[in-house]
């Protein structure tokens, strides 16, 4: 029996041991991109995508916009960051040696994050809390966010647009913000604000969260920041503060730079992928309540 045992410790050991070169090796792959990139003269953000732990091309787009952005305090927030083996700043935590927060509302992905070998070999913080308008700034200040960060990414797949509203402890130089491209690029609009708003239980099609691009851009300019760009999937803006907006990086319209997500998520109320066009995802979001913003 102990045989037995040793034999199986061995295994998981030899397992954890490949899953740690693998990321090492991914890890070297971003840095190789990362360096290509630089020669990269595209003024279109979405053309500097790749991706190493993001969901989509995230991570090389946060590269070239922190090489074209000054900045003084290499600290980041990120919201809604799961287990935070998928995100938008797990790449620069390591690659960058950035240090950060990260924040989310699920009691096992904290402690998922915590038991990750990055928590002890990076300036990582990880604090379990569901994100309301209400708490968020006393949040930043509890964990020793002020003033001055490098990058904010907000992804609550719901109170996006009126928590980043809220926001007033930190000033981020480069936001990376979730937008629903289901409602479209002309319409200002947003869900209505619910404290307790969860996502698939809003309502089944999981299409109903979150606000347009044009409610975000239209914010972004009230709080000082100029809209750069979208990644090429349609799922995340990208924002400059104002004051540190300089070439190659330009300021777009939400014409220009809108981009509509192409993925087919919608699903029925037993959770089936429905495939739906994109005409009949917005018949479904037509039906359920939305804040009109002013323009």
């Amino acid at each position: 029996m102990k045989k037995y045992i040793n034999k199986i410790k061995s295994t998981v050991k030899m397992i954890n041991d490949f899953d740690q070169r693998l990321g090492f090796i991914q890890e070297a792959l971003g840095r190789i991109e990362a360096r290509q990139d630089c020669s990269n003269e595209s003024l279109r953000i979405e053309d500097h995508e790749f991706r190493v732990y993001s969901q989509w091309g995230e991570d090389g787009i946060i590269q070239h916009l922190i090489r074209h952005v000054p900045i003084e305090n290499k600290t980041f927030v990120e919201f809604g960051a799961s287990n935070y083996l998928e995100s938008n700043t797990r790449f620069l935590l390591i690659n960058n040696n950035w240090s950060g927060l990260v924040m989310d509302g699920d009691p096992e992905n904290i402690a998922c994050i915590k038991s990750d070998p990055i928590y002890w070999r990076y300036n990582l913080k990880a604090e379990c809390s569901f994100i309301t308008k209400e708490n968020i700034n006393d949040l930043l200040k509890s964990n020793g966010m002020s003033g001055d960060i490098g990058l904010l990414s907000i992804d609550v797949d719901g109170n996006d647009y009126w928590v980043w509203k809220a926001i007033e402890g930190v000033s981020p130089r480069i936001v990376v913000l979730e937008y629903n491209s289901r409602f479209g690029a002309d319409r200002a609009v947003t869900v209505p604000y619910d404290a307790n708003f969860v996502r698939h239980q809003a309502h089944h099609s999981l299409l109903y969260f979150g606000a347009s691009l044009k409610a975000l851009v239209n914010l972004g300019k009230q709080k000082g920041y100029s809209f750069v760009g979208c990644n090429s999937n349609g799922v995340n803006a990208f924002f400059v503060r104002s004051d540190l907006l300089a070439d190659p990086l330009q300021e777009l319209s939400v014409d220009v730079g809108f981009v509509a997500g192409k993925f087919r998520e919608a699903r029925d109320a037993d959770g089936k992928l429905l495939f739906l066009s994109a005409e009949d995802e917005r018949t479904i979001l037509e039906s359920l309540p939305l804040i009109e913003l002013d323009d």
